[in-house]
């Protein structure tokens, strides 16, 4: 393989991968469909992607994972299972992507990269649905829920196309959600070291 190549593989593996923070299982099942149909070669040891069974299983759990959403408290239980389950599938993705590479370092990179992409992504999207909650009750869920659909539904298929394309996308979405997450962090540590200072005492003459 060319050096173009890997590059190919490993665009298209995190763009999978990040899309698979939007939801679970559409980006693998764009990965089975690609496999089945010969549109992509999986990488040693992940052919059974690309097998009936697995089309199966994912086609019903894609369609399970994006109807459970518009179930109120049932999205904000998803997103506590999703969290694990984002990383472990970012993680197949980039991994299967990788092909002739020592399986130590296609496994690293499938975990630094593809997990971390799509716990990263996750991260974002749950901690937006939790202030969505609090925000409008609930009321809001649905629309967010669509939201996320369209971003998996299209990543996933524009990152079969577009690999490139949709990996500095990614990057970017990736940097974006890091930046909110540390602010928010920031916020909260200050507000607690301002519960726990309590309201200043005057002074006595």
């Amino acid at each position: 393989m060319t050096p173009t190549d890997y590059l190919l593989s490993g665009a298209l593996g995190l763009a999978l991968a990040a899309c698979s923070g939007f939801r679970v299982f559409v980006p693998l099942l764009a990965a089975s469909v690609a496999y089945r149909t010969g549109y992509l070669a999986p990488s040693p040891g992940f052919a059974w992607l690309g097998s009936w069974a697995a089309l199966g299983v994912l086609g019903v759990a894609t369609v399970v994972e994006m109807l459970g959403y518009y179930f109120p408290v049932v999205d904000n239980f998803l997103d506590t299972l999703t969290t694990p389950a984002s990383f472990i599938a970012g993680t197949l993705l980039m991994t299967s992507a990788l092909p002739e590479l020592n399986p130590v370092l296609r496994w690293g990179l499938g975990v630094l990269v593809g997990g971390g992409a799509a716990g990263v992504v996750q991260s974002g999207t749950a901690l937006l649905r939790a202030g969505s909650t609090a925000a409008t009750g609930g009321l809001a869920n649905p629309l967010f829920a669509t939201l996320e659909n369209v971003l998996a539904v299209v990543g996933a298929v524009l990152g079969l196309l577009l690999p490139l394309l949709m990996a500095a996308l990614a990057v970017g979405l990736i940097v974006f959600v890091l930046s909110r997450l540390r602010r928010w962090r920031q916020r909260r540590r200050q507000a607690a070291a301002g519960l726990s200072s309590g309201p200043a005492r005057p002074n006595r003459a």
